[in-house]
């Protein structure tokens, strides 16, 4: 039975769905516990428009703050007043965009807390990084900036673990989001979050190794130096988060992938093949067949012709023999949130779908 300390996922992890008012509109979330974001992920729904990532580390809850986007390896961005603010329930879009709050758009917001935009210094690198950690839900946001030498550097995460998984971009330059996973094949091991490409290996890519307080980072100086970053760090906590693999079987009678929750929201990615990710929530379906899909590399529109999963009490179903889920015998990564644990705290079952 898998037991959890978290009995109520909506206090670290929410999706809020909403109409663009053409102005300046505040969102606010509606699950059982309140939840003021740290970091913060809209996409439109009904138009081919870029994602909108923010997070409290760059200033989210003040005005104008950097805005980056995961389908592109574009600098951050922070001509715009994107989000005025955010309050303990809610965050308020400040200016009439299209990847915002247009008004014949339709949005997802995907929302994760850390400690409110509350920052701490941390030296375990040998660069020193500024971290905000939710360490009851394995969630740490991470920024700092580079030397000015090539070569091998470290980073303290905050999660007091190793993590199992983390996604990295240069905040000033047109560099690809650089992730690591657990279940991929080893520490040496990457995939770019804004491509369709395969894992790929190379023998330095987290320099000095991915530890329970740090995690390597290698770049060249003639590209990278004095270049500010940004890291989202994630720890596997039962019953509430889910970062692993499954291998394929080609049948929309599908694969099943025991997370020990009801998942929330799901990412997954072929690893050993060129294929989109793909993003699915609970949310924006209500109900199974989940077939509502985003892709965090495309700015595609969301996709309805694939029925991807069902979320289960206790994992999700792949419903579909598609390449982008679940081909015969291909390797796919995943991330998984809850909606509600499988077993409370208490030793309650939760109800299925």
């Amino acid at each position: 039975m898998a037991y959890t300390n978290i009995d109520d996922p909506s206090a670290h992890f929410q999706t809020a769905t909403y109409t663009g008012a053409g102005a300046s509109q505040t969102v606010t979330n509606d699950g059982n516990s309140d939840l003021k974001p740290d970091f913060l992920w809209i996409k439109r729904r009904n138009a081919g428009y870029a994602h909108a990532l923010f997070d409290s580390n760059r200033g989210l809850g003040s005005s104008n703050p950097p805005m980056l986007e995961s389908d592109s390896t574009a600098a951050e961005n922070n001509n715009q007043n994107w989000i005025s603010g955010v309050g303990t329930d809610s965050f308020t879009i400040g200016i009439n965009e299209q990847n915002l709050s247009n008004t014949s758009g339709t949005y997802v917001a995907w929302q994760w807390k850390a400690n409110g935009g509350t920052t701490a210094s941390n030296s375990n690198g040998s660069v020193t990084s500024t971290v905000q950690v939710n360490q009851d839900a394995g969630f740490s946001i991470v920024t700092w900036t580079t030397g000015v030498g090539a070569g091998n550097h470290s980073v303290g995460h905050g999660l007091g673990v190793k993590p199992a998984m983390f996604i990295t971009k240069s905040r000033g330059s047109t560099s690809s989001w650089t992730l690591w996973h657990q279940g991929m094949a080893g520490d040496t091991s990457y995939i770019k979050l804004d491509t369709t490409a395969a894992e790929q290996t190379f023998s330095d890519i987290w320099g000095d190794g991915i530890t329970s307080s740090v995690f390597g980072y290698n770049y060249p100086a003639t590209v990278y130096a004095n270049q500010p970053y940004i890291a989202y760090c994630f720890a596997e906590k039962q019953g509430y988060s889910k970062f692993g693999g499954y291998v394929g079987n080609g049948s929309t009678n599908g694969t099943f992938v025991y997370t020990g929750f009801k998942p929330a929201w799901v990412l997954i990615k072929r690893s050993d093949g060129v294929r989109s990710w793909v993003m699915l929530d609970t949310k924006r379906n209500g109900f199974n067949v989940v077939n509502r899909s985003l892709y965090p590399n495309l700015t595609n529109a969301e996709a309805t012709t694939l029925d991807m999963i069902d979320s289960l009490s206790n994992g999700f179903k792949l419903k579909t023999d598609n390449v982008i889920g679940n081909a015969s015998g291909a390797s796919y990564i995943y991330m998984a949130f809850a909606e509600n644990p499988f077993v409370t705290s208490t030793g309650i079952p939760t109800t299925a779908r």
